[in-house]
């Protein structure tokens, strides 16, 4: 049997003992953490502006990123990054979506186009040649982002798609400056190029509908 001696502690002893067992317990906790922190990363295929693109990316990363950071395609702006600007808007699969506020792993087998598939300097689309004859920009920031958004507006208008201010929407939706406005509101422009842009727009439709003013 044990001297009951032997078996004592001193007040230093057991003190020591806890910091030990603290520290063991911190390290585990440390080592079993480390793994969440860790990127998750995803392999993702889409075509991008006619070309297949795969890319490697962390699962939390935006479609605007991969865009910009991954593919250097930097004419997609990022402005708020909330999607309350429109700077990011990019067309995907034919509709217009703020890329800042969609993950790219979303866009598997996707077709995105950005303001580099439209057009190109020396064979601009015709919605930049139009914002360039009606001066619809000033800084230029939000310009990729409002002629993405307008080339989807024409499409939604063409395959009778109302908005909020569609009159009747049994009948086909008229282009109009109250439809063309309602439709870009969300895209901002912080220079205030609004009439300029509709009026480009306008343009590229071939005129407003009868009796109303660009």
């Amino acid at each position: 049997m044990a001297d009951v001696e032997d078996l004592s502690l001193s007040r230093r002893d057991l003190m020591a003992a806890g910091a030990a067992t603290a520290t063991l317990a911190g390290s585990a906790q440390a080592a079993s953490a480390a793994p969440a922190d860790a990127p998750s990363l995803v392999k993702v295929a889409f075509e991008v502006n006619g070309r297949e693109q795969t890319l490697t990316l962390d699962t939390r990363t935006t479609l605007l990123d991969a865009l910009r950071e991954h593919l250097k395609l930097t004419g997609t702006k990022k402005g708020c990054d909330h999607g309350q600007c429109g700077a990011c808007t990019v067309i995907v699969d034919g509709r217009r979506i703020n890329s800042c506020l969609s993950l790219a792993v979303m866009h598997e087998g996707d077709k995105v186009t950005t303001i580099e598939g439209l057009g190109t300097p020396d064979r601009l689309h015709p919605l930049q040649a139009a914002f360039v004859k009606h001066d619809g920009y000033q800084c230029g920031y939000c310009t990729p982002g409002q002629i993405c958004s307008a080339k989807a507006v024409l499409e939604e208008i063409k395959a009778g798609m109302p908005s909020h201010v569609t009159e009747d929407i049994t009948k086909d939706p008229k282009l109009t400056e109250a439809e063309l406005r309602e439709r870009m509101s969300g895209n901002i422009c912080r220079c205030g190029a609004y009439s300029n842009i509709v009026e480009a727009i306008a343009d590229v439709a071939g005129g407003l509908s009868k009796g109303e003013m660009a």
